[in-house]
């Protein structure tokens, strides 16, 4: 299908041919029929693109700190390389739009194949044949407004909770600065809430526009003052939305200067916000701030998985802002044919937005039409390269983020016995990027083309968590090879299915191996070595200084992320493990009574003990600073002792001895872990992990969870 990119290091927009999106539980496929270009929001993405590095650098100093403390720590190819790589990334344009359902996930029950539906956010509601858009985002269109109308849904929205902030009554008067599209479509719903409005903006033709739509008086910018003045009677105008877009300060400071005595002054638009303090100070004004399209914009729970706000206590959530401003639409209240300057097909695109950045063409709503034809062909799979067919193992990878292109792909492309065969993502526009970039012979949004790909025998799974057990499975039932990224499985129900298809998959030489990448680090080897010899059990503690994960991030919800314990400790469980030689028996976790955030988990201790007597703790705390190391291990055993500091460094004392081992940046195991797996499948040998330490480590993790919740140690 066709779809709107955009490349930091690319200046202009292009369009591409991707795979369509594949459908999540909690959302609709939608065949789009209009979208609507954001002139503000879309050509301020542009010009970021169009901005050189070193002023994109200058305008986010935090970013720069960032890059250079990672190549304190990673290196500076590998960083670079991370940097680099997310400029390529290609970015979704387009976060408004309409059209007909094509599928409808099973908790979108109040949706069906047909509906006509408004869709609106970023990376959702794209310019694209096909878009996936969640349930709470998506809105039935009312008898009477057609697709074209309808795809102004998100701006609407945006307008109407910038207008409930302003909290208008009958008969107030409300100054609007700056008609674009957002200020137009607020000056005719303040109307129709019964407000008298002034509008102002640079541009006579916008105050031109507003007049004949409804505003009742306009106002140059630069006049604003004064005939805020008369319009209010020398009062002041009772509130104040600003919809401009510039850096500039001039909207808050007229805004302060025009309002009257304890108003109130909205910001929609991305102003200047040096607030001066005598107006807003003399006239107590109120300053507020409107989020986006309203309640649940930026909220996981919300938006993703589909999670309501209670009617009686949230009545106007962004959802229900949406549906709102299309019942406005259909009663003719607000009218937005006016508003449309141009029409392009999605085949010129590209020409929409060379005319809004060359700016020698007035221009307000421009929207993006689609084929009408409902049988048009958007295959999932889409041929991307020739790559080498006949290597031992043909690789198809499921789910690429960060992790996997960070960490995973780059030694898997040094490996001659390597072919990667097809890249799937629930994103057809990230499995196309990813596919041109490495040179995958093909690119998918839909995991069973890999699973139904005889010419794969091995399959790379880097998907949320929540997922990676059935892809576990139906891989080897497929009679794949099976590299997941850690962890294995989010329960033991789970766990229990996997071990039971393994162990019948297993006599046939397939493998299955789990991504605890740091027992296969250098530093690892070196402890291993060290203690090879040692009598007795091992007294072991690991120190991880985590940082935060906010409560709405994904990775801590229980159903999808499994928690940190379940998600992350998995990695010190084994790291442990590999060094005893022995596989955890028993769990004991505690957690800290309470935390502002509401997260005590990840603050927490597990205590350990191993098969062969050794024992160990592990700290994990989400609240260290910073500027400590992420993670410090330290064992000790026959009056030797070894600590190692975010494997950079490894010191071991044995008698009157030192031996320090160093790298030059951190060496955590990925090529290494790779390597082995690979060898392992090529060439037949043993499991690299046999599944017994697989499912010890998994089930230690799984019982910890249950530990913090009960207070009890569990044996394994």
């Amino acid at each position: 299908m066709k779809q709107v990119v955009q490349r930091y290091r690319s200046s202009t927009p292009k369009i591409d041919d991707v795979p369509p999106p594949s459908l999540r539980g909690a959302g609709l496929l939608v065949l789009n029929e209009a979208s609507l270009i954001s002139p503000g929001t879309e050509k301020s993405t542009v010009q970021v693109a169009q901005t050189g590095l070193i002023a994109r650098a200058m305008e986010r100093p935090e970013k720069v700190r960032k890059v250079l403390a990672a190549i304190q720590k990673d290196g500076l190819k590998q960083t670079l390389t991370r940097v680099f790589d997310k400029l390529d990334t290609p970015a979704a344009l387009g976060y408004s739009c309409a059209g007909t359902v094509a599928e409808v996930g099973r908790e979108a029950e109040l949706f069906s194949v047909g509906d006509r539906v408004a869709c609106a956010g970023q990376n959702y509601a794209s310019h694209a044949e096909m878009v996936y858009v969640p349930k709470h985002l998506s809105v039935k269109i009312p008898d009477g407004v057609d697709f074209e109308d309808a795809s102004f849904v998100t701006l609407g929205a945006i307008a109407l909770q910038g207008i409930r902030q302003a909290e208008p009554r009958l008969g107030d008067r409300i100054a609007v600065i700056g008609l674009g599209l957002l200020g137009q479509l607020t000056v005719q719903m303040l109307k129709a809430s019964g407000c008298r409005v002034i509008g102002a903006d640079v541009d006579s033709s916008k105050l031109q526009l507003a007049q004949q739509l409804s505003a009742d008086a306009v106002a140059s910018s630069s006049d604003l003052g004064e005939a805020a003045a008369g319009f209010s009677e020398g009062h002041g105008v009772d509130a104040v939305i600003i919809t401009a877009s510039t850096k500039d300060n001039g909207p808050v400071e007229i805004a302060g200067t025009i309002a009257r005595a304890k108003g109130r002054v909205v910001v929609v638009g991305a102003v200047g916000m040096n607030i001066p303090r005598e107006p807003y100070y003399k006239k107590e004004l109120e300053l507020r701030l409107s989020m986006s399209y309203g309640p649940g914009r930026y909220d996981y729970q919300y938006e993703e998985q589909g999670r309501d706000y209670p009617f009686g206590y949230v009545r106007w959530t962004e959802q229900r802002n949406m549906q709102a401003f299309l019942e406005l639409v259909a009663e003719r209240k607000v009218h937005l044919k006016p508003l449309i300057t141009h029409r392009f097909p999605i085949e010129q695109a590209e020409d929409a937005y060379a005319l809004m950045m060359a700016g020698t063409t007035p221009y307000m709503g421009m929207v993006i039409t689609y084929p009408p034809d409902r049988t048009r062909s958007m295959p999932r799979t889409i041929p991307v390269a020739s790559n080498k067919t006949g290597r031992p193992v043909m690789l198809g990878i499921i789910g690429a983020g960060n992790h996997v292109k960070d960490m995973l792909l780059p030694p898997l492309q040094t490996m001659d016995t390597v072919s990667i065969r097809t890249i799937c993502t629930a994103s057809g526009l990230t499995a196309k990027a990813l596919a041109d970039k490495i040179k995958a012979d093909s690119c998918t949004s839909d995991p069973q083309t890999i699973l139904d790909d005889a010419a794969i025998n091995t399959v790379l799974i880097g998907t949320r968590h929540d997922s990676h057990a059935s892809l576990v499975v139906k891989s080897l039932l497929a009679d794949k090879h099976v590299f997941v990224e850690k962890p294995l499985c989010l329960t033991e129900e789970e766990l229990q299915d996997i071990r039971a298809v393994y162990e019948k998959k297993a006599s046939t030489g397939l493998h299955l191996m789990v991504g605890f990448n740091r027992r296969f680090s250098p530093h690892a080897k070196q402890a291993q070595s060290f203690f090879a010899s040692r009598k007795n059990p091992l007294v072991m503690l690991y120190r991880v200084n985590a940082g935060r994960i906010p409560r709405e991030h994904w990775v801590q919800d229980p159903a999808v992320g499994g928690g940190r314990l379940i998600g992350e400790v998995c990695h010190f469980v084994d790291y442990m493990h590999a060094l005893c030689g022995a596989p955890p028996t028993s769990v004991f976790a505690r957690r800290i009574g309470r935390h502002s955030s509401g997260i005590t988990d990840d603050q927490c201790s597990i205590d350990l003990t191993f098969g062969d007597g050794s024992i160990g703790t592990i700290v994990y705390t989400a609240e260290g600073n910073t500027g400590l190391s992420k993670e410090r291990f330290e064992a000790h055993a026959d009056g030797k002792s070894l600590t190692m500091d975010d494997f950079m460094e490894t010191q071991m004392y044995a008698g009157s001895r030192k031996q320090v081992f160093k790298t030059a940046k951190r060496e955590k195991g990925f090529p290494e872990e790779l390597s082995q797996f690979v060898r392992a499948v090529e060439q037949g040998l043993s499991p690299v992990i046999p599944f017994e330490g697989i499912e010890a480590v998994t089930r230690a993790c799984l019982l910890a969870v249950r530990s913090l919740q009960s207070g009890s140690a569990y044996d394994l």
